[in-house]
C-alpha cells in the first residue's frame, strides 16, 4: 500500500515544527560552531516556512520535500553535536 501525500505531507510538518522547537544550540554562545548551529536551525525553519507556503498554494509535492529538508538539516546537525535534542527516537536518528 502506498503512502498517502496529503497524511505524509501533514506528518512531516508536525514533525519538523516539533523538531525546531525541540533542537537546542548546545556550543557555547558566542563560538564558531553555535553561529553555525543557530544557521542550521534558521534553516530548518525557512524550510517550515517554504512548505507550509507551498502546501497553502496546493503543491503538495514541494511542502513534503522541503519539510524534508529542514528536518534533514536538524538531523544532521543533531547527529554531529551542534544540537541538543531528545533521544527517545521519535524526532532524531540519534
Amino acid at each position: 500500500m502506498s503512502a498517502d501525500l496529503e497524511e505524509k505531507t501533514e506528518r512531516y510538518e508536525r514533525l519538523l515544527s516539533e523538531a525546531i522547537d525541540a533542537a537546542t544550540i548546545a556550543p557555547p554562545a558566542g563560538t564558531p560552531l553555535a553561529e553555525s548551529a543557530a544557521e542550521c536551525h534558521e534553516m530548518a525553519a525557512s524550510y517550515l516556512d517554504d512548505g507550509r507556503h507551498f502546501k497553502k498554494q496546493g503543491d503538495t509535492v514541494n511542502a513534503l520535500a522541503a519539510f524534508s529538508y529542514g528536518h534533514a538539516w536538524l538531523d544532521a546537525g543533531a547527529r554531529i553535536g551542534i544540537f541538543d535534542v531528545p533521544t527517545d527516537g521519535h524526532l532524531f536518528t540519534v
